[in-house]
């Protein structure tokens, strides 16, 4: 009975190896990211995927994938480097990448892909009234009318490193009362209803022009590039050769531009991400 127990137990693992388990984190970029992703190898090889899109932010995404739950996820460079990998900022986008492609190969068996080719960096963000009643243009001009001000930010944007209290000292930011943390995607609907003043949005995302908001610059130099990449279980890519030859094919296709009018079409005009990632993959890589 015992060893009818342990077969059953090796081929249910067997059976569940058999397949790709592709994760996301919990924006709207990301799970659209990782259903071209996860199209894109059910397109070009025979390995059966399985979506767990929407999962968490960065760290729980990366334990995911440490403990084998998850086979890839898409992660961008400058949170791998900061926030995972503990580095200081620097803003040389092909350092950052070979440093974590390096370091991820070395300390987690994680291999990092060709990045899509956009850079989503965080941007700080203002209803554009505000910006123009108060000569705002860059994030140092926020400092002037922060101590009246309330933010509203996404509690990893409050708890990471390359994040708010960083941002605060290099700028030098006092709020009238501690920012408010709130769920990313809810930060917004608390802007446009002013209930907060600035948020830390996505610079890709596509409720900026939606929403008529701008993002000020980081005249600093203080966020880091953050390109977007899949990362993948080296075990996954030794056995099935041909995702790794499948997620090649879309390196450098999605530009700055082209990835916030993908995020707009979910987001804006509602439409499905998996009707989103088909069309794209047909025009973009038939």
């Amino acid at each position: 009975m015992k060893r009818v127990f342990l077969m059953a137990l090796v081929l249910s693992g067997c059976a569940k190896r058999d397949r790709i388990v592709v994760g996301a984190k919990n924006f709207t970029e990301s799970d659209l990211l990782a259903e071209i992703v996860a199209q894109q190898i059910e397109r070009r090889t025979q390995v059966p995927v399985q979506r767990r899109l929407h999962l968490g932010g960065s760290f729980v995404c990366h334990q995911a994938i440490l403990a084998g739950e998850i086979d890839l996820y898409v992660e961008y460079t400058g949170t791998a480097f900061t926030a995972i990998l503990k580095q200081p900022a620097i803003a040389d986008p092909d350092s950052v990448y070979r440093y974590v492609s390096a370091a991820y190969a070395r300390d987690f068996k994680l291999r990092w892909t060709a990045p899509f080719g956009f850079n989503n960096t965080f941007a700080i963000l203002v209803r554009r009234a505000d910006a123009e009643r108060y000569g705002l243009r860059s994030i140092a001009d926020l400092a002037r009318v922060a101590p009246r001000w309330k933010a509203g930010f996404g509690y990893e944007f409050l708890e990471r490193a390359d994040g708010f209290a960083g941002l605060a000292t290099v700028y030098g930011l006092t709020f009238s009362q501690p920012p408010t943390a709130m769920d990313l995607g809810l930060t917004y609907r608390a802007l446009a209803e002013r209930r907060v003043d600035v948020i830390a949005g996505n610079s890709t995302d596509g409720q900026i022009a939606k929403l008529d908001l701008v993002a000020l610059s980081d005249d600093r130099g203080y966020f880091p590039p953050y390109q977007a990449a899949p990362v993948v279980r080296a075990a996954v890519l030794e056995k099935y050769p041909a995702v790794g030859a499948a997620l090649a094919e879309l390196g450098g296709k999605i530009s700055d531009v082209e990835m916030r009018q993908l995020n707009a079409l979910a987001d804006v005009e509602h439409k499905d991400i998996a009707e989103i990632a088909r069309a794209w993959l047909a025009e973009r890589v038939p």
